[in-house]
């Protein structure tokens, strides 16, 4: 980056942007081989233990929208981080950045929400933090949260290489939360009831790894959508992931308000859906036990991974193929 360059909404939404931030600011400064690898949880070692630890910090606006709020939001997000690494969510710690004349009523909710949200999680809140910043200086509430994840005996990180032929699932439809968010805002004056997909899935992903230990990868698609995941996935590896676009879950709402707005749904935020690529022969029993689970009744079979270069093709409704790129930004500004 120029040193004359300023940051931008786009730096922090997920997509190329980011990317470009992160490894010209902070990778190159310090140094450690677990920040290079690009993960949203690092692998480290403690006495000889394999443990995942991550942090994130939300700050979604508005900070209550239908089926969450930035409470719910920020142990999800933080214990599902964690999960997708193959590791068991344990414990959590909590900082808050309370902007002056916050109302209590307010602040007891967001904090009962995450206390909801840790116990159907079965994680530990045991650490945290509280700052008081001046009118105007936080939007409300910044909440950040930081996770530590075991992995069980036998359990291996999920992290193997990507192979041509393995299988590319999802739980469910792309979009939900980033639309939800934006229908609460209303700006647009559209009356569409979508509640957020926002979900601790550390139990979803449990149950899957009991059936499909080998599974090569999985990410939960939070900003850039599953557009960006897919991306960040066959770049590393150097291979074609196709995508069936008819395979895809659909929630129909959310299709009309992407439609009307212009959004496209793979390039929106999700909290409660996961990408899994897993071996061909261990899909369908992968698949089997997601849609046993309540977030998951919807999952599907959505592509495959193929020999080529670096790139994300879908196969279209209509019978073409288009490209989905990695996203320059983000179409939707402060989701989560």
């Amino acid at each position: 980056m120029d040193s004359d360059e300023v940051i931008k909404m786009g730096h922090g939404a997920g997509g190329r942007l980011m990317r470009r931030l992160i490894a010209d600011v902070f990778a190159g400064a310090f140094g450690t081989p677990e920040l290079a690898a690009l993960d949203d949880s690092a692998l480290v070692s403690a006495d000889g233990d394999r443990l995942a630890f991550t942090t994130d910090s939300y700050v979604v606006r508005p900070l209550f929208f239908p089926g969450g709020d930035i409470g719910k939001l920020a142990v999800c997000g933080t214990v599902n981080d964690l999960a997708v690494t193959g590791a068991r969510p344990v414990y959590l710690t909590c900082s808050f950045i309370i902007e002056e004349g916050f109302p209590v009523v307010d602040l007891k909710r967001v904090v009962s929400s995450m206390a909801a949200a840790a116990c159907e999680a079965g994680v530990s809140v045991v650490a945290g933090d509280t700052k008081v910043v001046e009118r105007g200086a936080a939007d409300g509430l910044f909440v950040t949260t930081s996770g530590i994840g075991i992995f069980p005996d036998g359990r291996k990180p999920a992290r193997r290489p990507v192979k041509p032929g393995d299988a590319v699932l999802i739980n469910g439809a792309p979009a939900v939360h980033g639309i939800a968010v934006v229908l609460a805002r209303e700006e647009f004056n559209l009356a569409a009831a979508v509640e957020s997909d926002c979900a601790p899935l550390n139990g979803l992903i449990d149950d899957v790894l009991a059936v499909a230990p080998n599974i090569a990868f999985m990410r939960d698609a939070t900003r850039g959508g599953v557009a960006a995941v897919l991306n960040e996935i066959a770049a590393a590896e150097g291979v074609v992931i196709e995508i069936d676009e008819v395979s895809v879950p659909r929630d129909d709402t959310v299709e009309s308000v992407c439609e009307l707005l212009g959004y496209d749904p793979f390039y929106i935020a999700n909290e409660g859906k996961v990408i899994i690529i897993c071996p061909a022969e261990e899909a369908e029993s992968a698949m089997e036990a997601i849609k046993r689970h309540e977030y998951g009744k919807d999952a599907a079979i959505i592509g495959r991974v193929e020999e080529g270069t670096s790139r994300v093709i879908m196969e279209t409704a209509v019978g073409g193929a288009r490209i989905l790129d990695m996203p320059l930004a983000e179409q939707l500004p402060r989701i989560c």
